[in-house]
């Protein structure tokens, strides 16, 4: 099989990786790829939101199946785009990907379903919104409608961060089209988690669950992040609050996306609070996390590609989705500054000891060398029989991995270990 994985960061390596041990995997690329994930696949500069060239490239090079990754191309439709050509494809439809495209849509399913969530507000007229602020209980939290890269989320702890956020967004144009409607949503408090799904439409089967780390310094302190590091499982996350999940928030999502005739067959994402008054979801992504998926996926005991073309093509029902019980933990290597100002194309070295776990998301190769291409320049995973050993381990490898301005957190896995 030639398989095209859309995208180029760390998750998308995790994929590749997993995908590449299945014999049918002849040949992979990765559009665009990046310099350390082409020590496995092979990677066309194509841009991931280039539906156009993704497609065309799809077609003249035979691809017998695509996995979408990004939130972006999905959003803009890849999936239907690949499969009009004949393209069988891991990922949903537009129509679907709507869940983490518009918070509006989100919200308002949920309040129809009656899936656990917080209480919330819409706003497109900016004053509007800044009057409703004068008397809201704070904290709040005020989320750009669309896709922001992560960023278009602000947790307000005065009326006046708030308002900032509210203008930014609206006045500002701060997330361009993403902000012209906003949500403004009741601040939850508890353990958040992570649980990533496979389903097809008719069957979902939830993945292992993890505990993400945003803030860029130690002890949850600085800006956020894209993520600067995650363990699995989630010691939050019993056995008990998993089958509460399941039937009060993950089986009726994905029944009420059914009922709206939006078919939802890929990686569902769900981000949940577990509040004094039960599990509530926080967001859905259409995809999946990152960097949650490079302490998922090396838990997965089952064969990728099979899950996927049993997604693909609705018949999970009757396939092994099988993860092992033990833990993991993923340490991101950032370059100093990140999120903000930080240096690029300092040279990358990746050791022997590290490379079979490591996933880079921020790399250019150029001739045999690897250079850092960006703040978040890439993870490495352990696994081992307990947390504890596996963050032990995540950092000893991070010692095989070097680069100037190199930064990481010193603290993944602590809030995990003392729960």
């Amino acid at each position: 099989m030639k398989i095209l994985v859309v995208g180029g960061g760390g998750r998308e390596h995790a994929v590749i990786k997993q995908l590449k041990e299945n014999p049918k995997a002849e040949k992979i690329f990765a559009l665009p790829g990046n310099g350390g994930i082409a020590s496995d696949a092979e990677c066309v500069n194509i841009a991931a939101t280039d539906i156009d060239g993704i497609v065309k490239f799809a077609y003249e090079n035979k691809i017998d199946y695509a996995v979408v990754t990004p939130d972006d191309p999905l959003v803009l439709g890849c999936v239907d785009a690949l499969e009009a050509h004949g393209i069988p494809c891991f990922g949903p439809r537009k129509n679907a990907a709507i869940i983490e495209g518009s918070k509006v849509f989100s919200k308002d399913l949920m309040k129809k379903y009656g899936i656990p969530t917080a209480q919330y507000e819409v706003f497109s007229d900016m004053e509007a919104a800044l009057s409703y602020l004068d008397t809201a209980p704070i904290p709040t939290v005020v989320k750009a409608d669309g896709l922001a890269l992560g960023k278009g989320v602000v947790v307000a702890f005065t009326r006046e961060e708030a308002k900032d956020a509210v203008i930014a967004a609206m006045q500002d144009k701060k997330f361009g089209k993403s902000g012209e409607n906003i949500v403004i949503e009741a601040y939850l408090e508890g353990p958040e988690v992570s649980v990533l799904s496979f389903t097809d439409g008719k069957t979902l089967i939830p993945m292992v669950s993890s505990m993400d780390h945003k803030r860029a310094g130690d002890n949850d302190t600085g800006l956020n992040t894209g993520g600067m590091g995650t363990v699995a499982p989630n010691p939050y996350y019993t056995e008990e609050i998993a089958a509460r999940c399941m039937k009060e928030i993950f089986l009726p999502t994905m029944n009420a996306m059914n009922a709206e005739g939006r078919v939802f067959k890929g990686c569902l994402y769900f981000g949940l609070m577990l509040t004094a008054d039960g599990p509530k979801v926080i967001e859905y992504n259409c995809r999946f996390g990152d960097p949650e998926t490079q302490v998922v996926l090396p838990l997965l005991e089952s064969d990728l590609l099979e899950i996927m073309l049993a997604v693909t093509e609705e018949r999970l029902a009757e396939t092994e989705v099988k993860f092992s019980d033990k833990s993991a933990c993923c340490v991101i290597a950032a370059s100093a500054g990140y999120p903000q100002a930080y240096e690029k194309h300092k040279t990358l070295h990746i050791g022997e000891k590290a490379l079979p776990h490591t996933y880079v998301a921020g790399a250019v190769k150029e001739g045999d060398a690897l250079f850092t291409n960006g703040g978040r320049v890439l993870g490495v995973t352990a696994v081992a029989d307990t947390l504890q050993n596996a963050v032990r381990d995540a950092y000893e490898l991070m010692e095989d991995v070097s680069f100037e301005n190199k930064y990481c957190r010193s603290d993944i896995g602590k809030r995990a270990l003392n729960a």
